[in-house]
């Protein structure tokens, strides 16, 4: 049985959107619990590997592979890439390329436990985690994962296609290009620029390029 984020048994009970998963490993958990939370959300099923089908993740069914996309795009649902990112962003924006030549609606999840500034942006594909920062006039870009606690500060940009990982602090206008992480409990001083799919790894202060 699929579960559902709100009571079904309750008139009040809003009309929730059918969502699609896209990766069923551990982020998935994680992002299954911030979807739920948000009570928008039915999750109809995920999509992964052929040797994974009918699995279950949290109780959720593995329901086809991404060859099943086109045709789930066509029945109206909205879609969500639930892959992790470390060393490489290819996977994870591939997927998101395919949604977007299928024409698919692809969510944006905002845990209501996270703070987004009514003066922020957040692009289409990402997933602000529980406990996230996001301030005035930063810019969260496509297909990103901002990840539990983490803290963007003011003007800054975070590119598509980018994982922003536990903890870690993004200072005012700092620039994180293009598919980078930007590890745990990681600092970016003010105003640096990262080189495109950068690796900052966990713990360290990030001063940005070299005569940038």
């Amino acid at each position: 049985m699929v579960r559902r984020a709100c009571c079904e048994y309750s008139k009040w009970c809003p009309i929730l959107k059918k969502l699609i998963l896209i990766g069923g490993g551990g982020h998935c958990k994680s992002c299954i619990d911030v979807i739920e939370q948000t009570g928008q959300y039915e999750i109809i099923g995920i999509l992964d590997k052929q040797e994974r089908l009918l699995q279950f993740v949290l109780g959720y069914k593995i329901i086809g592979t991404d060859d099943c996309i086109e045709s789930l795009v066509t029945d109206g649902y909205e879609f969500l890439v639930t892959i992790g990112q470390i060393k490489s962003p290819k996977l994870k924006e591939s997927l998101f390329n395919k949604l977007k030549i299928c024409n698919a609606n692809i969510a944006t999840i905002i845990s209501p436990r996270a703070y987004v500034s009514k003066y922020a942006r957040v692009d289409e594909g990402t997933i602000i985690m529980h406990d996230v920062l996001v301030n005035a006039n930063a810019h969260i870009g496509k297909n990103c994962i901002i990840n539990t606690k983490a803290l963007i500060e003011h003007d800054a940009i975070i590119g598509n296609h980018c994982h922003i990982s536990t903890a870690a602090i993004i200072n005012g206008g700092a620039e994180i290009k293009h598919g980078s992480f930007f590890g745990s409990n990681a600092t970016s001083k003010e105003y640096v620029v990262s080189s495109e799919v950068g690796f900052i790894k966990a713990g360290t202060v990030y001063k940005g390029l070299k005569n940038v």
